[in-house]
């Protein structure tokens, strides 16, 4: 039986207020004393939110690392990198057991052992439809659809109610591959008795149901079928049910398949130890594009979304030292573009057209459903469970807020509005936010993890706008300049709309104000420097309207 004193508590942590960075803590026991579980640890991309020379974005999980004595262990609900991606990285910081499924592992284990110095993590393999006991909580696996396999739902149950998680889900009663979300068994969860349900927000916007995988990979056969030369299909690499579903329409025409791009072969090799390509024949590396038969070929490739080092990109600035495509072939974007990264993936489109390439996306025809559940759906999950509490999970504010307003529609009694950091009490009494906690992100910048609080992301954003100009001056303990100071600038037109050369522009103003300063002021580096900043700042924003970063060196000799 629980303490009078006992609480059951979710913590978001990442994924409320972003798609991406999904983290969220649950804990049990009085204040001051709680025992936590971690669901899911992931990532989102520096690239999607101008933040230049960072590729990566975590969680900060400051508020479980400094309580990790009392985290009990983590559970992984599906591998896509918004779930797991920040998990070898953060994993030191926590040192707490992992419980994932067999793909999940495979794909763990597989980034682990490409990045220098990972550590060797605690992976414990659970088969959906398991349940492990850890201290106060009960937490089972079930199986849900979804665009990746292996994805499961988790139904957390404690001494003060059942708590159901949903992860990543939909409705799709003939998916290609992978599981079914039951309803006999979130029906049976709501018959249990649901005190709370964490849901997936992504598509609360979008009326009815998605489409079925399953009418997709239709479709994708005939398209296949119909391209009289090459064809090359983009879509994300951890669809497995979408690579077999174009394996299976290639093997049908006769086609080879080719799989090009690093995140694509890490995936097919996960996927084969786990025997989702079985019965396939084996892909072809990518040396041997060039020599198949421009009407033999499906070529399936990393870049749906424009990232710039991959696949697609390379091939489309014709740059990849194996793989080039031809006037009249067929590229099909069997994906959605993430909000963030639709100029990137037009520029990518525009360049195919341009060399008379044929491409095809989800706008004009049934190449691409998503993984995540729409208005329809979502009523039938909340008719399943009929849970006490609602609360929106993995999406922005936007998506926070129509799932707020859904949820109470559907008759919900207590909708909570949760953000990343608020410590919501489920029980015992009514659902609240009890507190704040310090969360926010955390950048991968090189090889470094660095707070979003620090300097550099900002200095970067300003040089990318406005330059950066460098001034050296040498002066001797007299005061007097030693030779003429050295000028460089980088990022700055050359001439302003008068034609005159913006550095000569810049030597003048700094050559005024040295003039103009006593000896003795010369003598304070620091007064020289701030002074000769003023002066250029002030002299390249009358010349070109904009003010650059400014550094000054004073040599004293």
């Amino acid at each position: 039986m629980p303490s009078s004193k006992d609480e059951l508590v979710f913590l978001p942590l990442g994924g409320l207020g972003e798609i991406g960075m999904n983290a969220a803590l649950y804990g049990f026991g009085p204040e001051l004393n709680r025992q936590w579980i971690l669901v899911d640890c992931g990532m989102g991309f520096g690239g999607e939110e101008h933040l230049p020379g960072v590729d990566l974005v975590y969680p900060d999980l400051r508020f479980i690392e400094e309580e990790r004595q009392n985290l009990l262990g983590i559970f992984i609900t599906h591998a896509h990198e918004d779930h797991i991606g920040a998990l070898v990285e953060m994993w030191p910081r926590l040192r707490a057991p992992v419980y994932a499924t067999k793909f999940a592992i495979g794909l763990l284990e597989t980034r682990r052992l490409s990045e220098a110095n990972a550590p060797k993590i605690d992976l414990n393999e659970i088969v959906p439809g398991q349940r492990v006991n850890l201290g106060p909580f009960d937490v089972e696996y079930v199986p849900v659809a979804h665009s990746i396999p292996e994805s499961n739902a988790l139904a957390i149950r404690t001494a003060h109610g059942l708590v159901v998680h949903t992860g990543d889900w939909k409705l799709d009663n003939t998916p290609y591959l992978g599981s079914l979300t039951s309803e006999e068994s979130f029906r049976a969860l709501g018959d249990e008795g649901v005190l709370a349900l964490v849901c997936d927000s992504t598509n609360v916007v979008r009326d009815g149901v998605s489409p079925s995988e399953a009418d997709v990979s239709r479709n994708l056969a005939a398209l296949i079928k119909d391209a009289p030369h090459r064809v090359a299909i983009t879509t994300f690499a951890s669809n497995v049910a979408r690579i077999r579903s174009v394996a299976e329409a290639a093997r049908e025409c006769g086609r080879e398949v080719v799989v090009v791009g690093r995140a694509m072969d890490r995936v097919v090799d996960v996927a084969n130890e786990c025997g989702y390509l079985e019965g396939l024949p084996e892909f072809r590396s990518t040396e041997t594009f060039g020599y198949l038969p421009r009407d033999k070929v499906v070529a399936i490739l990393t870049g749906s979304q424009g990232e710039p080092r991959a696949a697609l990109a390379r091939i489309a600035q014709d740059e990849h030292p194996d793989i080039a495509l031809s006037k009249g072939d067929r590229v099909i974007f069997s994906s959605r573009a993430i909000p963030g990264n639709e100029k990137a993936v037009g520029s990518i489109i525009n360049s195919l057209i341009e060399q008379g390439i044929e491409v095809i996306t989800d706008r004009t025809e049934l190449v691409h459903v998503s993984g995540h559940p729409r208005r329809g759906e979502l009523a039938q999950m909340y008719e399943w469970t009929r849970p006490r509490i609602a609360i929106p999970a993995h999406g922005e504010a936007l998506h926070l807020a129509e799932h707020a307003k859904f949820a109470r529609a559907q008759g919900v009694p207590e909708v909570v509005r949760a953000k990343n950091g608020t410590l919501v009490r489920l029980a015992p009494g009514p659902a609240e936010i009890i507190d704040n906690v310090p969360a926010g992100r955390l950048y991968k910048d090189g090889n470094i993890i660095t707070s979003a609080s620090e300097r550099a992301v900002p200095e970067r954003r300003k040089l990318s706008f406005a330059g950066i100009v460098t001034v050296a001056i040498a002066i001797d303990e007299d005061g007097e300049i030693a030779g003429d100071p050295v000028i460089d600038a980088m990022g700055l037109p050359e001439k302003n709309r008068q034609g005159e050369n913006i550095l000569d522009l810049i030597a003048d103003a700094v050559s005024q104000l040295l003039d103009g300063l006593s000896k003795a002021k010369r003598r304070d580096p620091e007064t020289v420097e701030n002074a000769v900043t003023r002066a250029v700042r002030a002299a390249v924003n009358e010349a070109w309207g904009k003010k650059p970063a400014c550094h000054v060196l004073v040599i004293e000799v």
